[in-house]
């Protein structure tokens, strides 16, 4: 065997395995976009993966032909939404900050009321607006 056909070889292996695993990757695609999706009835759901286990090549090319742009609609759905969720979550764990104004408005009450003194308040204020700039 010459060094050429060698390389040829690997280069055949490289292309078989990569088919195999964008494969396998488009698998596990429509069987978890098969659960994604809510209108799809349970009995269609089980046909789709029988085919699949059946007629493997077949069944992955129709679905993304047939079901392909509900596919990226649903995925761009729930990236959306879990978006969203982690927006929400980060505004809950950092809690709603006062504007610099708010908290000398709170501060002045405080010393109105007599319970900070006036370099307290002095402090607070200073520390408010060097938070603002």
């Amino acid at each position: 065997m010459s060094f050429w056909n060698s390389i040829w070889d690997i280069f055949w292996w490289t292309i078989w395995i990569f088919a195999f695993i964008t494969y396998i990757w488009a698998v596990i695609a429509i069987i978890s976009d098969l659960f994604r999706d809510h209108t799809l009835a349970g009995g269609w759901k089980a046909v789709w993966i029988i085919f699949l286990i059946f007629v493997p090549f077949l069944t992955v090319l129709i679905y993304l032909i047939a079901r392909g742009r509900g596919m990226a609609e649903r995925a761009q759905k729930d990236a959306i939404a879990a978006q969203q969720a982690t927006d929400e979550y980060i505004r809950q764990t950092a809690g709603t900050s006062a504007s610099a104004s708010d908290e000398i408005a709170k501060a002045k009450a405080l010393l109105d009321a007599g319970t900070i003194t006036q370099q307290e308040y002095d402090l607070l204020k200073a520390k408010a607006l060097a938070h603002t700039a």
